[in-house]
């Protein structure tokens, strides 16, 4: 038991498998992906979005492949990147065997789609020839109709009907190596279709709500939905799934586990929405704040507070804190600086924002260094 019991998130026991070098499942953290919308046979487009995702964090990268020229280019983005990548196959076991030949770490595909039982073996004899795990992933805008028919609608129990069968199929072929989604639009739908196959099953599970919308909306219902999941302790590997650049899909996969204390990475920024008492600017500080920080990838906190009331509590809880002091009316007077939250020094508003960024950027140096020596002592 910890000192705050009631942050703590106790796991759900599954078998691990990987996806390329990263694991997923067991104790491995919680993996952070996302997928390409470039023509994947435009290899130049598709390797310079991946190389962006793989800039903002992305562990693992999915690509659309629907034909042989895709399959085709795939062969040559592989090499080029250096985030192990999924390829999406829907329903031509073909394809499957092509992605896994081109060096694909991952097959997204429901076996019972494919075709012939001979296929399906097919698909699993080329999965482990090179080396390759699968997703199953069920839609709930796509279920099979035999199960339309029996449930008569999109519900938990067909969604998680449907990912048992097509688990069945790659484990009557000996293969296990797989973990499944079950996603929907529909928030309470998703989470109750993944509490439910939590329950039925011991395979990782990736995280989703589909279709979830644009950057604002879609970034809500997401963090609602795997949000809700991940306190529960469900959810190995996530996407959020948004009609936005694909990079800020990445950016809202990561603030998600942050939030829950999950895993960190980069600056986590915790600010007030200002009021009159602010002593600078709070929103356009944080604005530019965000924008020239976001090159770090070192887990940091800062605090950023307008004024007396919660700046100095705040600052207390993080790395680095700066609280207003005086009010806007009263620009020479001096905002209160915090260092492992400990009141340190003073500054002015027109030198806060560059302080800050030294302050935070010798804090991700030294943290670096700090664990490069140690590592280097370990070997």
């Amino acid at each position: 038991m910890s000192a705050r019991p009631y942050r703590d998130v106790p796991r759900r026991a599954c078998r691990q498998i990987h996806v390329g070098p990263v694991p997923v499942g067991g104790d491995a953290p919680v993996s952070v992906q996302s997928m390409t919308n470039t023509i994947t046979a435009d290899v130049e487009a598709t390797v310079a979005q991946i190389k962006r995702l793989e800039e903002a964090g992305a562990d693992i990268v999915r690509v659309s492949c629907p034909d042989e020229d895709a399959t085709a280019g795939l062969a040559q983005i592989v090499p080029r990147v250096g985030v192990p990548i999924v390829a999406d196959i829907h329903f031509h076991y073909k394809r499957a065997i092509e992605a896994a030949k081109a060096g694909a770490a991952c097959l997204r595909i429901n076996p019972g789609n494919i075709g012939s039982a001979e296929r399906v073996r097919e698909v699993v004899r080329a999965a482990k020839d090179h080396g390759c795990s699968m997703r199953i992933g069920v839609n709930a805008g796509s279920l099979e109709r035999h199960l339309l028919e029996k449930f008569g609608e999109p519900c938990p129990e067909a969604m998680v009907q449907s990912a048992l069968e097509h688990a069945k199929i790659l484990e009557d072929n000996d293969f296990r190596e797989f973990k499944i989604s079950v996603k929907a639009s529909d928030v309470y739908l998703a989470i109750a279709a993944y509490e439910a196959l939590a329950d039925a099953c011991d395979y990782p599970l990736h995280l989703g709500i589909t279709e979830a919308g644009g950057t604002r909306v879609g970034t809500v219902k997401s963090s609602i939905g795997i949000g809700w999941l991940l306190k529960k302790g469900i959810g190995d590997t996530i996407r959020v799934s948004l009609s936005a650049d694909p990079v800020e899909e990445i950016k809202v996969g990561f603030d998600i586990l942050k939030s829950l204390d999950l895993r960190h990475r980069g600056v986590r920024i915790v600010s007030c929405p200002s009021c009159a008492r602010q002593g600078f600017d709070v929103i356009k500080t944080v604005e530019i704040l965000e924008e020239r920080l976001a090159h770090i990838a070192t887990p940091i906190s800062l605090s950023i507070i307008g004024c007396v009331v919660n700046g100095p509590g705040e600052a207390r809880e993080t790395d680095i804190g700066l609280t207003g002091g005086g009010t806007l009316a009263n620009e020479g007077a001096a905002n209160k600086v915090y260092i492992a939250g400990v009141p340190d020094h003073n500054i002015n508003n027109p030198d806060m924002i560059d302080h800050i960024v030294d302050l935070v950027e010798k804090k991700a140096a030294a943290i670096e260094a700090e664990k490069a020596a140690a590592k280097s002592a370990a070997e």
